[in-house]
């Protein structure tokens, strides 16, 4: 847990609210399928749960993508692919979609063409007579110094412009840069090692929401806990379908009238 600096605890964010229409009978959340050219089962398997699920909308809690460069990528390879298959899935579902932190870059042009709502981190669900808040992670991991002025530097509109600016293979390529160095650092931590959300500032953001439940990505670190009296997180787990020495995982957190469930999507036989 982070100690909160002599000034004070970070600013608390603005709370948009989403409320789903009546007419739905279940929402379904997921988070850091981390898609890529690199990850064709991990790709199948989103696809197949778009096609079957029976939940009413599909609301994407960012790292939707391993790397977003821009908008003006969508018509190229890869992300012409994953256009055309969320352009499908609008056709019978409603989806959302909330940045994460390696596709904070996808814009207004993007959702539009995919028939995607954007939902602002964080956002309180309403839905079924709950109030559930949800959130990418990354904003509340404070332990981590360094990203989190990272991360202010690069969601600013000048930084973001400026990368927009620079040619398309320029940004593939730095993106891909960035990748292998996030690879290589995940590679010398320990799974343990990776920050985490600060549970203080996680219970003020539910608190002043008055929302009990938090669900969030990011962290890869998959389950429940109670993080102070009648304050409770869920974790969602992370998409990895494509990697043979390892297990595979992939989770869908579905809201209904029967409140929150932790399911396999649709096309899998069992959760991991």
């Amino acid at each position: 847990m982070t100690t909160p600096s002599p000034a004070g605890p970070p600013a608390l964010p603005q709370f948009y609210e989403f409320d789903a229409p009546r007419s739905w009978r279940a929402i379904d959340l997921v988070s850091d399928l981390h898609l890529e050219a690199s990850r064709p089962r991990t790709l199948d398997a989103f696809a197949a749960h778009l096609r079957t699920t029976p939940a009413d909308a599909v609301f994407i809690l960012g790292d939707l993508f391993e790397a977003w460069i821009g908008d003006d990528a969508r018509f190229e390879g890869f992300e012409q692919q994953v256009l055309q298959l969320l352009q499908e899935a609008s056709a019978r579902l409603s989806l959302a979609f909330m940045a994460g932190n390696r596709d904070f870059l996808v814009g207004t042009a993007m959702l539009r063409d995919a028939g995607i709502a954007a939902l602002p981190d964080p956002t309180v669900l309403r839905a079924f007579g709950e109030r559930v808040l949800l959130t990418h992670g990354d904003a509340l991991c404070l332990s981590d110094v360094a990203y989190q002025r990272f991360r202010a530097m690069v969601r600013s509109p000048a930084w973001c412009a400026e990368a927009l600016a620079r040619p398309l293979a320029e940004r593939r390529a730095y993106a891909q840069q960035m990748r292998s160095a996030s690879a290589e650092t995940q590679r010398l931590q320990r799974p343990e090692q990776w920050a985490d959300v600060d549970a203080s500032a996680a219970v003020r953001w539910m608190h002043e929401a008055a929302a009990p439940v938090l669900v969030h990505g990011h962290t890869h670190r998959p389950g429940g806990q109670d993080l102070a009296p009648g304050y409770r997180r869920e974790v969602l787990s992370d998409w990895e379908l494509d990697v043979a020495d390892a297990a595979p995982r992939a989770e869908v957190i579905r809201l209904s009238l029967r409140g929150l469930e932790r399911l396999a999507p649709s096309g899998l036989a069992a959760a991991p």
